[in-house]
C-alpha cells in the first residue's frame, strides 16, 4: 500500500500528468468510456496534501479540456450524425440521442450546462446539438461556463476529500472518486425524474377555462 502510495505521488508530481488529465477530458467530452472525472478528482485528492499538482493548474487544465471536448462532440454530430459507430447505435445511447433532442428544443442552455455532469448525458447532448445545427457561438459560450463550473466541482471534491487523508493519497483519492460518482449518479437521477414531469412554465401558460 506503502509503495502505491509513493507511485501516485511521484507521478502526479511529474509534468506529464497534466498532459493526461487534458487528453482524458478532450476525449471523454465525446467517447464517454474515458474516465476523466476520476482522473481530476483522484488527482486532487492528492493535491489537497501533497501540493502536487497544483489544484489551480489542474483546474485550468481540467476545464479547458472539456470545453473542447464538448466542442469536438458538437462539431462530430455536426458531421457525422450520431449512427456513424456501433457504441452510438446501441439502445442506451440512441434513448440517450432522443431524450437531448427533445430536451434542446425546450431549454437547451440549462440541459447543455447539466449534462456536463452526467458522462453519457453530456456526449449525447453534445453530438445532438451539433446534429439540430443548435447556434454554434451560444454553444460555446454555455460549454465556457459548464467546463468551468464542472471543473471547479471535480476539484472541489477531490481537495475536500483529500484533506481527510494526509497519510494515505491512495485512500484519499479512492473516497472521493466515489463521491463524485454517487453525485453523478445523483444528478442523473434528478434530470431523469424532472424530465418526466409536466413542464411547470408550460402548464403556468396555459390559458384558463
Amino acid at each position: 500500500m506503502q509503495a502505491i502510495n509513493d507511485f501516485i505521488l511521484a507521478a502526479a508530481g511529474q509534468p506529464w500528468v497534466l498532459f493526461l488529465v487534458l487528453a482524458c477530458c478532450v476525449i471523454d467530452g465525446f467517447f464517454p468510456p474515458i474516465p476523466s472525472e476520476s482522473v481530476v478528482v483522484g488527482l486532487s485528492a492528492v493535491a489537497a496534501t501533497a501540493d502536487v499538482p497544483n489544484p489551480w493548474l489542474l483546474m485550468l487544465v481540467a476545464g479547458l479540456g472539456a470545453f473542447t471536448g464538448d466542442n469536438i462532440a458538437y462539431l462530430i454530430g455536426r458531421k457525422v450524425g450520431t449512427t456513424r459507430w456501433s457504441w452510438m447505435r446501441g439502445p442506451r445511447m440512441q434513448s440517450a440521442f432522443r431524450w437531448a433532442g427533445r430536451e434542446l428544443r425546450k431549454r437547451p442552455a440549462s440541459l447543455i450546462l447539466v449534462a456536463r455532469f452526467v458522462p453519457i448525458g453530456r456526449v449525447a447532448v453534445n453530438l445532438t446539438a451539433g446534429v439540430t445545427r443548435y447556434p454554434h457561438l451560444r454553444f460555446v459560450a454555455l460549454t465556457i461556463l459548464s467546463a468551468t463550473l464542472w471543473a471547479g466541482y471535480s476539484v472541489g471534491i477531490g481537495l475536500f476529500f483529500g484533506r481527510w487523508f494526509e497519510e494515505n493519497h491512495l485512500l484519499g483519492a479512492v473516497i472521493a472518486i466515489i463521491c463524485a460518482v454517487a453525485l453523478g449518479i445523483v444528478v442523473d437521477l434528478v434530470v431523469n425524474k424532472v424530465r418526466r414531469q409536466p413542464h411547470v412554465i408550460e402548464r403556468l401558460r396555459e390559458p384558463e377555462p
